[in-house]
């Protein structure tokens, strides 16, 4: 294993460190031993941008099933880099944060640090794993750390409702992701995501590239929130904020950005991921500011704002996919659009960080985030003020911040839609700029409604549950820096160009030739400036009237929304599937048995006579032997018997007859191993039914007459033909050479084993017997949890829930 195979996995061994920490250390908040290791890891990742900014690429492999091509190989590009940054330096900070937000008295600090550790770890594995295999395992395991978060506070409805819908939706589209990534090794024979690329001729000529992609964009599109599976993130505002500015700004709801990205080589050029992509991106960024300017609850305009900008950096990652379709692509042309794209990606994770941060310290010290409680408190809390200024007015695109530059870049990648020469453009490439324009207005507007609604007008101490003071200084720590880094990105942008550049060359198709990253403030008086202006003047105008145009959103029915469609669909689902379950579970094991051996009968009888499968041939049949006979013969009445005794203990004894029978058979064939284990087994289940029929009532002396039932008739003659003229079809002909002699070849010289049997259970089925395992491990679990809910029940409830 490397180095770097051990910084991927470093998160996943602290976190199981950190109940012991918290264990032991009661009087040191967690989060401290939590907050070391994403600063150091930031710090590692650093050392490789002299590498990326060469234009090199660092690779390490760590074999892991490599006989179905699976290792897992680590790939650091730029694009791989500048988000193993993100996820480091930004979850240094939300760990900060937490240690401040989140009390050592009141909360379960062990689980919530053992969640965001495997979340972290998770991510990093997503975005630096060049096998796609070991990628969907990291994405996937990113829905269940995210699930686990966003339901922390689980006694609350809210978080159970949010986490259950955020798992569903994600999971959802990681399943079709599954199926792409199935369908892209059919293509190309390999998981590699650099030999795919190196295939896209292959690909881009084969029947299943198009299905391939769309299932790929509805992986990326469920996980990064765009429309219309939106509507899962605005839910997930229940998790602590801590969660959401690391989830849902920085991290989680940018994987499926980065899976857009990472994928564009393969996928760009195709008219139908043009536009898929920039379509679907610029529809969620305009419903997702439109949405954000009805909402009350700060976390609320938040989540739509995520929202919205994750469809305007997609709408661009669109755009700039235009330049695999021309042989040849000169400096910056058509390759503004993704420039825009990741350095939007940076802008975003720092504005809207802080923000998240700057609404958490509000809900910290006033006991709310309704905006209709809160305002003027611009006088009590003027450093959250000031950082909620610098993190509103760049999410806006106001100069002189970080927004500012790369919103003017995003009306410059709109305008330059209109320009391509293909996929008739000219006329219906008009729409990107106006519905862009469009939601940089309401943009403005939900901006403005966040930050003056908040610390201005007039102060109402009525309404709030604490009275409100300045947060402490570790809490405003994480959000200084992040407004910090907008403000020098703003000042200073091509500070940022040796972690953008290489990225662009990671996304651009390799017909780019050079991309050169100029990024400042003066274009002169342009179009895009006025488009700015624009916004300003009409966004300022429909803040002050918000109160009369904002009843159009009343207009909307609230039945026909996606959410009631959610909603409906689950209930659906559950009402469909419990009358399906009552149709066929009626609760008795008659029932069950009828409809068990009906459809073997069926499967099994009805298949192989119209297959002819059926061959009995008794020429190779060894004579029976005097001992075989009378066990024969004792099996035969012991089953008999259980049939008309009228005590339990004699049919108990009847029945472990027949087994015993079994097991003696076993003896005379020569398997001394299967009839010990079939004594031990029998013993056992004996006991069992002892232990249990001892503590029953006596069978009853009434003799009740059993009416003869044709279908059982049928059935149990059938059950009996089916399995006789299988067995002795199996007897009398080969299909293939029996396995056996491989394994007697193969037992001693591969696995080191003598016993056969034991060799095929522990080698040759290894994952069988670890299944079963993890299967009885499990339901262990299942147990324990059940007997301790129980015993807190007895003692005045579950810790932490509502009485």
């Amino acid at each position: 294993m490397s180095l770097i195979h051990l910084v991927i996995l470093s998160p996943f061994l602290l976190a199981i460190l950190v109940p012991f920490a918290h264990k032991y250390f009661k009087s040191i908040h967690t989060g401290w031993f939590a907050f070391v290791l994403p600063l150091v890891l930031f710090i590692y990742f650093l050392q490789f941008l002299s590498t990326t900014m060469n234009g090199e690429t660092y690779t390490s492999t760590m074999k892991w099933i490599p006989s179905i091509g699976i290792d897992f190989v680590v790939y650091l590009d730029g694009l791989g880099l500048l988000f193993a940054l993100l996820i480091t330096g930004i979850g240094a900070l939300v760990v900060l944060y937490s240690i401040y937000y989140l009390s050592k008295e009141k909360e379960a600090l062990n689980t919530f640090y053992v969640y965001l550790l495997m979340f972290m770890g998770a991510m990093l594995g997503v975005v630096l794993s060049d096998n796609l295999l070991v990628m969907y395992s990291f994405w996937e395991l990113t829905s269940i750390s995210s699930f686990l978060l966003i339901s922390y506070w689980y006694h609350r409805e809210k978080s159970r409702y949010g986490a259950q819908k955020s798992m569903l939706i994600t999971v959802f589209g990681g399943l079709a992701m599954l199926a792409g990534i199935i369908l892209l090794y059919l293509m190309t024979g390999s998981f590699s995501i650099r030999e795919n690329i190196a295939n896209v001729d292959v690909i881009t000529s084969h029947e299943l590239f198009v299905p391939a992609l769309l299932l790929f964009l509805l992986g990326a599109f469920t996980k990064s929130a765009q429309f219309p599976f939106h509507i899962w993130l605005p839910d997930a505002m229940e998790a602590p904020t801590p969660v959401s500015a690391y989830l849902h700004s920085a991290t989680m709801v940018k994987a499926g950005i980065y899976l857009v990205a990472r994928m564009s080589p393969v996928f760009a050029g195709a008219p139908e991921w043009f536009w898929l992509v920039s379509g679907f991106g610029i529809v969620t960024l305009f419903w997702g500011s439109f949405s954000a300017v009805k909402q009350t609850d700060l976390k609320a305009i938040l989540a739509f704002s995520t929202v919205s900008q994750l469809g305007l950096i997609m709408s661009l990652l669109g755009i700039g996919s235009a330049a695999a379709h021309y042989d040849y692509i000169g400096e910056n042309a058509y390759t503004i659009a993704t420039l825009a794209a990741v350095f939007h990606l940076i802008n975003h994770a720092t504005f809207k960080g802080s923000l998240f941060m700057v609404v958490g310290i509000v809900d910290h010290e006033t006991g709310t985030r309704d905006i209709r409680k809160l305002g003027g408190l611009m006088n009590l809390m003027p450093i959250t003020f000031t950082l909620a200024i610098i993190g509103t007015f760049s999410m806006a695109g106001l100069p002189p911040f970080n927004g500012f530059l790369s919103k003017e870049m995003f009306f410059t990648g709109m305008l330059q839609a209109t320009e391509i020469g293909a996929w008739n453009m000219e006329t219906l490439g008009m729409v990107f700029p106006v519905l862009a324009w469009i939601a940089s207005v309401f943009t403005f507007i939900y901006s403005m409604v966040l930050v003056f609604k908040t610390f201005t007008g007039k102060y109402q101490p009525e309404k709030l549950d604490k009275k409100p003071h300045e947060a402490p200084i570790g809490m405003l720590i994480p959000p200084i820096i992040l407004a910090s880094l907008v403000v020098i990105f703003g000042f200073f942008p091509m500070l940022l160009k040796g972690v953008i550049e290489p990225a662009l060359y990671s996304i651009l198709p390799s017909n780019v030739l050079s991309v050169e990253v100029k990024i400042y403030h003066w274009h002169g008086f342009n179009t895009e400036l006025f488009m700015t202006i624009g916004v300003i003047l009409v966004g300022v105008l429909l803040y002050l009237t918000v109160a009369k145009w904002g009843k159009i959103y009343n207009w909307f029915p609230q039945r026909l929304t996606l959410n009631k469609l959610y909603d409906g669909g689950l209930v659906a689902l559950d009402r469909g599937s419990s009358a399906f379950t009552k149709s066929h579970m009626t609760g008795f094991i008659r029932d069950y048995l009828v409809m068990i051996f009906g459809f073997m009968i069926i499967l099994l009888g009805v298949l192989l006579f119209s297959t002819d499968a059926f061959n009995v041939n008794l020429t190779n049949v060894a004579p029976a032997g005097v001992y075989e006979v009378i066990l024969a013969l004792v099996m035969v009445i012991s089953a008999v018997t259980i049939l008309f005794v009228k005590s339990r203990l004699a049919a108990i004894i009847a029945l472990g007859a027949v087994g015993y029978s079994i097991s003696l058979f076993f003896v005379l064939f020569r398997a001394p191993d299967l009839a010990l284990t079939q004594l031990i087994v029998e013993t056992v289940s004996v006991a069992l039914f002892l232990l249990c029929f001892y503590h029953l009532p006596e069978l009853s002396k009434k003799m009740d007459r059993i009416r003869f039932k044709v279908t059982n008739f049928i059935i149990s003659i059938g059950v009996g033909l089916v399995v006789i003229f299988i067995g002795l079809s199996v007897n009398s002909s080969k299909l293939f050479e029996s396995i056996s002699s491989y394994f007697e070849a193969a037992s001693y010289k591969e696995a080191g084993g003598k016993n056969m049997v034991n060799v095929i259970l522990v080698d040759f089925r290894g994952f069988d017997t670890l299944f079963e395992i993890a299967v009885l491990t499990i339901a262990a679990f299942g147990i324990y949890a059940m007997i301790k809910l129980r015993l807190a029940d007895k003692k005045g409830g579950v810790k932490g829930e509502s009485k």
